[in-house]
């Protein structure tokens, strides 16, 4: 039997009581034990060693989700500092009691988080729809620690599809560490090389050398060519039109680029490959450097849409393209209302909870 060694008080900050500010004292018993030595006993109301109750960092917590730090700190009176500190405990506490949902097909991507922290990649669950890892730079050692350190031999083997971008670290990561996975590469970064091309070649059409009245016809006309045909208003589509009658390289790449979009409406493996054939077969006598770069990339890297026994991933297993970016959106905006974050568990916590809840923040702007 344990006998008490001695007691000590804490004072902790608890809720508070109407307007007054409420600090509870609790005593804490510590006990000789014959196994375990010396031991203080564990409350519930008391999570951590920083002086507040479970349930006042539930208040700040629920607090951060739709304030800012700067705000809730002002609202109960702590430094900011301390009501981030208080919010990553929370967000701790919500993880752990969670059950992880099982990893069949993962993402990986990178985002941009600025000039000090650069790259980041972003291991996420297309399945759930959420983010599962954060790792910093965009290098095969940043994707290996991934698979060293949060996945066990099993969880690796289990990994049907991957779907990755057309960066070559990550294709060689997941090659290495699960090789029956079945590699796809994204349609967003494929269709954005497309576009780019696109862009190219309008820069390339020398329209600023047919005088004034070409160039005020021409000017900010490049969101319409990245814009998707069927995406375009009734008032766009002419204005359009009246670019490709200014020339007809522009009008060629414009249509490329629409028909490659058709890539991935196909079921059969065949029909997808034999329509990826055709595409860069009309490409031959069209006179467009920008999409023949664009065809040779999309050959050199044809094993991440075949795999090994020719059968076209993507059509033998049907990856979510969208939750990619729609992670990419949900960090995105992260990152705008807090004005960066240099703690990555902390905005990977904060990413998972936006995801699991599908919260939304609606921006109000002033009316013209």
């Amino acid at each position: 039997m344990a006998d008490p060694a001695d007691v000590t008080e804490r004072e902790v900050r608890d809720l508070p009581w109407g307007k007054f500010r409420t600090t509870v004292v609790i005593e804490l018993y510590r006990v000789r034990c014959p196994d375990c030595g010396l031991k203080i006993e564990k409350v519930d109301q008391l999570p951590s060693k920083a002086p507040f109750s479970k349930r006042f960092e539930e208040a700040v917590g629920e607090a951060c989700e739709s304030a800012s730090a700067r705000r809730v700190a002002k609202q109960f009176g702590l430094a900011q500092s301390t009501v981030r500190a208080i919010d990553l405990r929370y967000w701790e506490r919500w993880n752990a009691q969670r059950t992880q949902p099982a990893l069949r097909h993962m993402g990986v991507d990178e985002i941009f988080l600025g000039k000090a922290t650069k790259f980041v990649t972003v291991v996420s669950n297309l399945a759930s729809g959420e983010p599962l890892w954060f790792g910093r730079e965009r290098k095969k050692e940043t994707l290996d620690e991934f698979f060293r350190t949060q996945l066990s031999g099993r969880q690796r083997q289990r990994i049907a599809a991957a779907c990755v971008d057309m960066w070559e670290p990550y294709k060689t990561s997941l090659q290495e560490w699960s090789p029956n996975c079945a590699i796809v590469y994204e349609k967003f970064h494929i269709m954005q090389h497309a576009n780019k091309a696109v862009d190219e070649v309008r820069r390339r059409a020398e329209f600023f050398r047919r005088g004034a009245r070409i160039r005020g016809v021409v000017k900010g006309k490049r969101w319409l060519l990245l814009t998707r045909w069927v995406h375009l208003t009734a008032d766009k589509r002419p204005q359009l039109n009246h670019l490709f009658v200014l020339n007809r390289k522009v009008m060629k790449a414009y249509l490329l680029k629409e028909s490659l979009e058709r890539l991935w409406t196909y079921t059969y493996e065949s029909a997808m490959l034999r329509y990826l054939k055709s595409w860069t077969l009309q490409l031959r006598w069209q006179r467009l450097p920008a999409f023949e770069k664009l065809a040779h990339r999309l050959i050199d890297h044809l094993d991440g849409i075949l795999n090994y026994d020719g059968i076209l991933n993507y059509c033998r297993v049907k990856v979510r393209f969208g939750v990619v970016e729609a992670i990419n959106g949900n960090i995105k905006t992260l990152l705008r209302r807090g004005r960066g974050y240099k703690n990555l568990r902390y905005l990977l916590l904060k990413a998972q909870r936006m995801s699991v809840t599908k919260t939304e923040f609606v921006v109000f702007r002033k009316a013209a």
